[in-house]
Formats: structure tokens, sequence, C-alpha cells
């Protein structure tokens, strides 16, 4: 698996140069002019839709959602994420969720590093630190959790309900909250598109959508996990090593047909 780093800070790459980026390499691996690669960066503010985005999941206030042919919904990036984009090739029949398993197992290795402990959801797709039972978490607008208006009204819109239900506040209502996030697109046996780590970014610019269409948790960072700065640089190379442990040890097999 080779490595390329192609824009952090002031350097963050625009995403739809991003995009263009990995269809040159993308093609490139194909064709087997390129060993596997992983590009690494970090986006200006974005947000990004995949194919099964609702228009009730978008912003209602008409910010530009740039729509992509990844798989999953609508997400943001934006400063203080570490966005990676694998691009390996892989047997046919392509076994798409073994390789989201691998990308979510080098994710949950590099946060177990930092002392972070994240899981996978069934059902959900990503990297989440898991909350408390539902029984010990504190109750929202006075109410009891049992009727929660998320779960049991289809029309709640938690975005015009308050801060309480907002995303960004899913650690102080002790909820399940997801750390990366991952939608991928496989053409021609190749993947593409990848993986979020939420590291340090300012993570109320998920609050004008609903991520990822889950409504009923929300989402956190490795820096407001640990209660402490923590930067993209010194998230890279543990990320590169377990990418590539993961990557490169896999045995990669078809799906089975």
């Amino acid at each position: 698996m080779r490595f390329e780093q192609l824009g952090f800070g002031a350097d963050a790459v625009d995403y739809e140069t991003a995009w263009q980026e990995q269809r040159r390499v993308h093609a490139a691996r194909f064709a087997d002019e390129i060993p596997d690669t992983c590009l690494l960066l970090e986006h200006p503010p974005v947000y990004t839709a995949g194919r099964r985005t609702d228009d009730s999941e978008r912003p209602l206030d008409g910010t530009p959602v740039i729509d992509v042919d990844r798989g999953g919904k609508i997400t943001w990036h934006g400063p203080g994420q570490l966005v990676g984009y694998p691009i390996q090739k892989l047997p046919r029949p392509v076994d798409v969720v073994a390789h989201v398993r691998r990308l979510e197992e080098a994710i949950i290795r590099t946060c177990a590093e930092f002392g972070v402990e994240t899981t996978r959801v069934e059902g959900r797709s990503g990297v989440w630190v898991l909350g408390d039972p539902v029984a010990d978490r504190p109750d929202l607008g006075g109410l009891s959790l049992d009727f929660d208006p998320r779960t049991a009204d289809e029309e709640f819109d938690p975005r015009l309900n308050g801060p309480e239900y907002a995303p960004s506040n899913a650690g102080q209502r002790r909820e399940d909250r997801k750390l990366a996030a991952i939608g991928i697109r496989v053409a021609k046996g190749v993947t593409m598109h990848g993986f979020a780590i939420n590291v340090n970014p300012d993570n109320t610019s998920f609050d004008k959508i609903v991520p990822c269409g889950i409504r009923d948790a929300g989402v956190t960072s490795l820096a407001g996990e640990l209660g402490r700065e923590i930067t993209i640089a010194d998230v890279l190379p543990v990320v590169q090593k377990h990418l590539r442990d993961v990557l490169e040890n896999a045995v990669l097999l078809p799906r089975a047909v």
C-alpha cells in the first residue's frame, strides 16, 4: 500500500480537486500502472451526499451540497478531519462489506493507540464510541427516553428542536456517537472514496444535516473523547501504520456466490 499525503491545514484540498485525483489514480490502478494507493488529506468545509441521501437530510438553510457517487448518505468534511481514500484492487466478485470491515478495523486500532475505545454498531457503518445504556442517560427536554421523539415520530426533525438534540452534543447526552464515517464505491473491481476520522473538528457543522441519515445518535472526535488537544499530524503516522498492516496482510477473497 502506497500513501500519498495531498494537503492539510492551509494546503487543504478542495473536494472537487480531490475527487478528480481519485479518478486519475483509480484509472491507473485499474490498468496496473501503480500499486494500491491511499490518498490522505484534509478538505475545506464541504457537505457531500451519497446516493442514498434523502432530501429531508440535507441542510435546511440551502447550504450547497456536492452529490457524489459513493454509497451512504450525507456527511460533512472540513478542518480537523483526516480523510483517506484507499484505492485498492479487489478480487471479483467484489466483497464490499469485507472492505468496509477492514477500514473499520484499521481505524479502531488507531483510536485504541490514543486510548479511545471504539467499536462497530450493527447495521451502521463506521467507527463508534458507545453511549451509556438508555436507562442511564439523561432525559431530553424533561421527557423519558422511552418516549424519545427522534425514534417515535417519523416527522420529528432534531434540527428544529434545540441544541439538546444536536448531533454534536451526543457526548453530553451519553449516546452512541460516530467518530469515523465510511462511504465507498467500487468500480471495475477497484475501490474509491473511503473514510473520514474526526480528529479535532468543529462538530457543530454536523448539526445542519442529519449525518449519515441517523437521527438517534451523534458525532464525536478524538479530541472530544480525550478531553485534550490532538492534531492530524499526531494521527497521520498511526493511521498509516494500521492501514498498511490491515490492508496489506488481509487475505483478499472474492465474495461468496
